[in-house]
């Protein structure tokens, strides 16, 4: 492995020497990649605009998300900003100069690359959703083929930029992006092919959280009680980042659980709400604009609430809490709000 880990140290050099000016684009890929993109930003819209395929895509990176955790428990892979400091592979030869960024300094093992697992499982869903709307719009078969391959070139082409980034921030090795990109693609298919996703029951959303927790801080347990510290990479990110304000407690695997256990649990509870029965006869365009545009308004609001990671147990409670109402917002509360205000509005015209 160390053979290969050099190759992916020697690539990343190359990209930070040769390619530095594209230091922005880069840091706009990785921050663009992250799944909170997709619970803030890419849910609300397509939620509102094609609820399967938002549910889809929920669903997809909740699940490639955790399978990622647990891969990188199994893996145990290294990441090249704290490798290049520990290896013995170059002697007492001069050890590459690899540069950090504020987003370089995760805490979690690196194999699979979890920005490119989970973006490959977000593109999937949205291309192919693009497409079957497309076909349901009875769209000419040259202009079809046309879109499907434009949109498929533009999905690898996203995805490249999102490898190139994750290796020139020296997060990752190339083969744990490639190996990110393969599995996301593998969860996103498989996911996609369950049709109970769209109907799930209260009770299914949380017997789903209930395991997907369940499994992942048992076979935590388990390994630990077989002396198997799966918090190693936390003292390895400590100790070689360059600045220690770019260690970050919500990039460690157990945050990343719980975030996506209350992105879960929040939307089998918006889904099943008595406010959502109401707001489902509303589907006029307007209306659709609206909770858009006010789940994205408050959304950004309630990403500005950041707490504190002094007591561990507090700050992954609060996690998975904003979490779920992170989910409540677009799916009920915005929904349920702009009819009451619509009905108001209807109720005065009629005085």
């Amino acid at each position: 492995m160390d053979l290969l880990h050099s190759w992916g140290v020697g690539l990343a050099v190359h990209l930070q020497t040769k390619y530095s000016r594209y230091e922005g684009l880069f840091g706009l890929a990785s921050t663009v990649a992250d799944l909170h993109t997709t619970f803030f930003w890419l849910f609300p819209i397509w939620f509102h605009l094609r609820r399967d395929t938002g549910l889809r895509l929920l669903w997809v990176a909740v699940v490639g998300d955790w399978l990622n955790l647990v891969l990188k428990w199994v893996l145990f892979g290294e990441r090249p900003y704290w490798w290049v400091h520990e290896t013995r592979f170059y002697g007492a030869g001069p050890v590459p100069s690899l540069q950090q960024f504020p987003i370089t300094c995760e805490t979690g093992p690196g194999s699979p690359s979890g920005h490119a697992m989970g973006a490959a499982g977000v593109w999937f869903v949205m291309v192919t959703a693009l497409l079957s709307i497309a076909k349901e719009k009875r769209c000419p078969s040259l202009l079809y083929k046309f879109l499907q391959i434009s949109l498929w070139m533009l999905m690898g082409l996203v995805m490249l930029v999102v490898c190139m980034s994750r290796v020139y921030m020296a997060a990752h090795f190339p083969h744990q992006v490639i190996v990110g990109i393969i599995t996301g693609l593998i969860v996103a298919q498989l996911v996609s092919k369950k049709k109970w996703i769209y109907s799930a029951s209260m009770n299914m959303y949380l017997i789903t959280t209930l395991f997907l927790t369940s499994f992942a801080v048992g076979f935590y347990l388990l390994l630990k009680a077989l002396d198997v510290d799966l918090l190693w990479t936390l003292e390895k990110a400590q100790k070689w980042c360059i600045r220690p304000e770019w260690v970050h407690l919500d990039s460690t695997p157990f945050a990343s659980l719980l975030r996506n256990m209350g992105s879960l649990f929040g939307l089998g509870l918006g889904l099943h709400s008595p406010l959502y029965s109401h707001t489902q006869k509303n589907t006029s365009g307007i209306f659709k604009t609206g909770c858009v545009t006010m789940s994205l308004i408050l959304l950004q609001l309630l990403d500005g609430w950041t707490f504190s990671s002094e007591n561990h147990m507090t700050f992954y409670l609060l996690s998975f809490s904003k979490s779920a109402v992170a989910l409540l917002i677009p799916t009920t509360l915005v929904p349920w709000a702009l009819c009451k205000i619509g009905k108001g509005k209807r109720g005065d015209k009629n005085l």
